[in-house]
């Protein structure tokens, strides 16, 4: 009243500094900045003053006043009743007892950057104002003693709206905080209205004059006057009293219920700071209320209330208690339910602490055989909500199976792909053991497990077809994968199909009803050579197999040629109808010449002599030139035309095979007279062997006599007497030819010669000077000499004759140091 403010620190230190000359009316103190806004008087008169105030600055002690403006609307004189101020610091409004509103936009601290204009006129005094920030949307409530209105300060103009036709005294509203969605307050004296800024909201019915509201965290403080049988006050004493006494209420909107209530004598107001209300009487006392801890409070309701534990969970839930009290509560109601026998109600308040609480403690309580659909209930939400393991799904299928629920299992087993939440091998695993092999098939080709899904076909249900036309469609290396394991029982029971499938396996696979039109990718092939071991004991089916692919894949591994051939031999030796064995014989004899043993000829001569396999052995020798194991076969089989045969063909290649045919021959105990003696012939014609060793060859172990060889040695002496004759004429040819030349040589040397040629030896025409003559007679003209001879010193005519006998000399000459060729030639 004195023109003072004063600041009332925490360590309750008062402080004060002179603001009016005369007195203040109305504070304002921002909540988000050190700014308060200050209504009073310097003069008398009805001239209120605005004054803008930084507490943060300081002017001479005290704080800086950053602005003054005087809050008359027009030229008529009024009081202020109410001052509100935005936390933006962009709007200021200041309701009059004459019923009008001053706005002030633009920041409010400083004269130039804000204008002042009247918002709003009426015959009513203002008894409160509150700004609301809704996202870009900033509304101001005017409420007056008659009506209450909302104006829209973001768009030009300000439209405005009447949310209701009745008002409420100065200091009767408040504007609630997010959780009550920034709701207007008035209290009326009936009830208590909530507004939005564009219609009413709810309303609670409160009796009583109400003379001061507020809202505080959460909490809606009522002071009002109860001409009621009041309660008990906690500070004046513990009798109830039938007075004007002021009742200060506390109401939690949000969970309907009476937080505080207690009973004061003149209340001036009460104030929220330092977390929590400090109540100013007209005493001159300050009487503080603290709020008590969550822990406390829960642990109040749940005793005081009687089990009331959905008031307990609703007043976590508007204290944003965590999830982990929240379950807390929710396992103390479930256990009071569980104890009290209602076993449905305790599943329902176990089920809310799924997350929270460890399942095994829900499913140890409920595993007894009598509650096993509660059981069911727990494990179901449970793994809708994503938190089961393989055990959960493991317990729950075998509450299905024990519940005989076909359909609840089916409805479990059955959600979208995208919704499954258990494991589902487990669930396979289950159910296959629990006999439901149908759902468990379904599982294993709806979620593609393949290898599960081919166990239980194959295993428990034994449809071989179905799992074959499965295996059809995996992908290339599953389908793979799948045959090389189940090969073999397939084969067993349905060879034909099995067959069929492994031949597109190996050749072009492509799963079926993988259409890709005309630009599908290129087919996989296996590796046909692999499968083999699945055909054991089906040789028909195997050899159907490695003759298709033989036919449509030409570079197949060996092992399909080698196998191939094995087959063919094997059924070619047990064959008893001799047509159909001649046609084996052909078939098996044809792909011995394909060409695709080369790599292999070891192997295919093994294969070849275990199954006697003549035509088969003697091809495979002449391919690998292997002429002696030719004659030696037929040596053993005595087919003596035979190995004349193979002499007459391969002599030529390997000499030593007519000396073997011979000493064969000779060996023979029959009389093979007629086959010596062309082996004879042979001998004698490409002169091969010595006489002399014929002759030892037939005389060791043999029965043949002097006449086998009598044509043969006479022809061989007879041809040796013509050499020798032939011999000696030449021997004689040359002595006298020496004796000739010796003479001429004498002659040359002891008397002189005479040319006396007339023609030249080249051209025959007669000589003439100059001319060339040789010792030898003959002479030439001199440019013929020139002109044909290579050197000087030889004559033309002689020198090819002489070059003959030079050569022959010379290579004498050479022989004689080749000291190794001549022992070659001599052994």
């Amino acid at each position: 009243m004195e023109g003072q403010i004063w600041f009332l620190p925490r360590s309750l230190q008062l402080s004060s500094f002179q603001a009016y000359k005369l007195r203040v009316t109305h504070l304002y103190q921002l909540k988000q900045h050190s700014i308060l806004v200050s209504v009073g008087e310097d003069e008398e008169g009805i001239n209120p003053l605005v004054k803008v105030w930084n507490l943060e600055k300081r002017d001479g002690g005290n704080p800086l006043c950053t602005r003054i403006f005087p809050a008359i609307p027009g030229n008529k004189p009024t009081v202020v009743s109410c001052l509100t101020v935005h936390e933006n610091l962009n709007f200021m409004a200041i309701g009059f007892a004459d019923g009008s509103v001053v706005l002030t936009k633009g920041d409010i601290t400083r004269d130039r950057h804000s204008k002042t204009q009247i918002l709003h006129e009426g015959s009513f005094p203002v008894t409160g104002l509150a700004f609301r920030q809704s996202g870009k949307t900033t509304h101001l409530f005017v409420v007056t003693t008659e009506n209450i209105q909302s104006y829209m300060l973001s768009v030009k103009d300000y439209p405005h709206l009447e949310l209701d036709t009745h008002g409420c005294g100065l200091r009767c509203s408040s504007l609630s905080d997010p959780s009550q969605d920034l709701q207007f307050i008035v209290a009326g004296n009936e009830c208590v209205y909530l507004y939005q800024p564009d219609e009413r909201g709810p309303c609670f019915a409160f009796e009583g004059q109400k003379l001061i509201v507020h809202w505080y965290r959460g909490y809606l403080i009522v002071v009002s006057k109860d001409r009621k049988t009041s309660p008990k006050s906690e500070f004046t004493g513990n009798e109830a009293q039938n007075s004007d006494k002021q009742v200060l209420n506390i109401y939690d909107l949000c969970n309907k219920f009476i937080a505080y209530s207690s009973i004061f004598d003149d209340i001036v107001d009460v104030l929220a700071e330092w977390g929590s209300l400090y109540v100013l009487t007209r005493d001159g006392k300050i009487h503080v209320l603290q709020e008590k801890d969550t822990q406390t409070k829960l642990e109040a309701s749940k005793s005081d209330l009687k089990n009331l534990f959905e008031m307990a969970i609703n007043l976590a839930k508007s204290h944003h208690l965590d999830s982990d009290g929240l379950s807390e509560i929710f396992r103390q109601y479930g256990d009071h339910l569980y104890n009290k026998g209602n076993h449905d109600g305790a599943i329902q308040q176990y089920i809310r602490t799924i997350g929270k609480l460890e399942p095994s403690y829900v499913i140890r309580k409920f595993l007894d055989a009598q509650r096993i659909h509660n059981l069911t209930a727990y494990l179901q939400t449970l793994h809708l909500q994503s938190l089961a393991n393989a055990d959960h799904t493991t317990l729950l299928l075998n509450c299905y199976t024990k519940l005989k629920d076909s359909s609840k299992l089916e409805e479990f087993i059955k959600t979208s792909e995208s919704e499954v939440r258990f494991d589902v091998e487990t669930a396979i695993k289950v159910l296959r053991q629990a006999g439901y092999y149908s759902h468990a098939v379904y599982l294993a080709e709806k979620h593609a497990h393949h290898e599960w899904y081919l166990k239980i076909q194959l295993e428990d249900i034994k449809n071989y077809q179905e799992a074959l036309r499965y295996i059809g469609k995996l992908p290339f290396d599953q389908a793979e994968s799948n045959m090389k394991r189940y090969g073999k029982i397939l084969m067993h029971h349905v060879p034909n199909e099995t067959t069929e499938l492994l031949k597109i396996l190996c050749t072009d696979y492509r799963p079926l009803g993988d259409n890709e039109g005309p630009g599908m990718l290129e087919g996989k092939k296996a590796n046909s050579e692999e499968f083999i071991p699945v055909f054991a004991n089906n040789s028909r089916e195997l050899k159907a197999f490695l003759e298709h692919m033989t036919e449509v894949q030409a570079d197949s591994p060996q092992g399909v040629y080698d196998t191939l051939l094995e087959l063919r031999l094997q059924n070619w030796a047990h064959e008893q109808d001799e047509q159909v064995k001649e046609k084996l014989h052909n078939e098996a004899l044809t792909l011995l010449k394909s060409g695709r043993f080369r790599t292999v000829f070891d192997k295919a001569l093994v294969l070849c002599q275990m199954h006697n396999f003549k035509d088969g052995v003697l091809y495979l020798y002449e391919q690998g030139k292997l002429f002696q194991q030719i004659m030696h076969y037929h040596m053993q089989n005595e087919q003596y035309k035979k190995v004349i045969e193979v002499c007459e063909l391969y002599g030529d290649q390997e000499a030593c095979l007519w000396e073997q045919a011979l000493g064969y021959f000779a060996r023979k105990e029959e009389d093979c007279k007629e086959y010596i003696a062309a082996v004879l012939k042979h001998i004698e014609n490409k002169n091969l062997m010595p006489p002399l060793l014929v002759v030892q060859t037939l005389a060791h172990n043999s029965t043949a006599t002097l006449s086998v060889i009598k044509d043969y040695l006479v022809n061989k002496l007879q041809k040796q007497s013509r050499q020798i004759e032939q011999d000696e004429q030449r021997i004689k040819k040359y002595r006298e030819e020496t004796t000739r030349i010796r003479q001429e040589i004498e002659e040359l040397k002891a008397s002189p010669k005479i040319f006396q040629k007339t023609k030249c030896s080249i051209c025959t025409s007669a000589l003439e000077l100059p001319s060339v003559h040789f010792l030898c007679g003959h002479s030439f003209h001199q440019h013929c000499f020139e002109s044909y001879s290579e050197s000087d010193s030889e004559c033309p005519t002689c020198m090819p004759e002489n070059r003959k006998v030079m050569d022959m000399i010379r290579a004498q000459e050479q022989k004689r140091d080749l000291h190794d060729q001549f022992q070659h030639q001599v052994r």
